[in-house]
């Protein structure tokens, strides 16, 4: 108990009265780190394993083993990394792909870098905060903010780096999907099929629109896969997320199945998208004004005022001075 006290006595006078909470906070944050990866360990699954291992053929067997090893690799924290939810994985498996993540295991690595971030920037504050204690005094509430904003700033700076990804994909998509289907319109009446002219669309936008490119990249894949071309595109429309794209989908459906051309559908939908296009241009300029109008006011009424009625101010200060020197 001496040696106890003595230790806290010491710490407490080199770290300021705040020192015994913060080696309490560290000490636990070194037995969760301990500890975690005993709790994390999954238990073996001997009659799945039994059933992956059946050997297929005898060239196969090398390569079935090599896989279920890589699979029991990936999976072995997916109960910690994944909600366990189907609507919310659902949910985090479609947001990942809206930001360009198509990964089997983009949402393990989106919630691992979540857990990581944070741990670290939780770290990083608490360093902060001893520091800071050397010198000064802090409250527990100083280092609650030092220790637990920092946690949270590096819980969210995934998710908003995912959502700004989401958002950069849609305007990338929205601005080069009247192009590709004036592209797409070419190639039908030239002659092409639809499963071509997407193959030709996917390869000729990719400079300009990589995002668009990899969505039409996809479908092509997908129908030289064997699916049918309708559950393809419906399945591209959930998964852009884009009102315009939804309408394209159903317009190409619609046609199929009530035998129309395709190519006077596109001729039809692609001068609307056109359309559209100028109209967002217009809406854009039309706000312009609205906008600049606050940094106006900010930034060129009050230096105007003060070369306007500046010199009136300063002489009637002056005047009102002179008479007070009178009197």
């Amino acid at each position: 108990m001496d040696f106890l006290s003595n230790f806290m006595t010491g710490l407490t006078e080199r770290f300021g009265p705040m020192a015994p909470l913060l080696a309490v906070g560290l000490l636990g944050l070194l037995l969760i780190l301990l500890a975690l990866p005993v709790v994390m360990k999954r238990q073996r699954d001997r009659f799945r394993e039994l059933k992956d291992q059946v050997p297929k053929a005898g060239a196969d067997k090398k390569r079935a083993l090599r896989k279920v090893e890589r699979i029991d690799k990936l999976e072995k924290f997916a109960q910690f990394l994944e909600p366990q939810k189907k609507e919310e994985l659902s949910a985090a498996k479609l947001n990942m792909l809206r930001a360009g993540y198509t990964g089997k295991n983009a949402v393990r690595m989106f919630h691992a870098i979540q857990f990581l971030t944070a741990i670290l920037f939780l770290i990083g504050g608490l360093i902060v905060a001893l520091i800071k204690s050397m010198s000064q005094e802090m409250s527990g509430m100083d280092l609650l903010m030092h220790s637990l904003l920092p946690c949270a700033i590096g819980y969210y700076v995934p998710r908003y780096w995912v959502n700004k990804r989401v958002e950069k994909r849609k305007t990338e998509i929205i601005q080069g999907f009247p192009d590709a289907l004036d592209l797409m319109l070419v190639c039908v009446e030239a002659g092409q099929s639809l499963d071509q002219s997407i193959i030709r669309v996917g390869k000729e936008s990719r400079a300009g629109y990589p995002a668009l490119a990899d969505e039409f990249d996809l479908i092509a894949q997908e129908v030289k896969a064997g699916k049918e071309r309708t559950s393809v595109l419906k399945d591209m429309a959930e998964r852009v997320g884009i009102p315009d794209v939804a309408s394209f989908v159903t317009t190409i459906i619609q046609s199929a199945t009530f035998g129309t051309s395709v190519a006077d559908a596109l001729r039809v939908y692609s001068a609307d998208m056109r359309d559209k296009r100028i109209m967002r241009a217009e809406e854009k300029a039309n706000m312009l004004p609205t906008k600049l109008t606050l940094g106006t006011m900010l930034f060129t009424v009050p230096p105007l005022l003060v070369i306007l009625i500046g010199p009136s101010v300063y002489g009637m200060v002056t005047m009102m001075g002179e008479l007070a020197g009178s009197l």
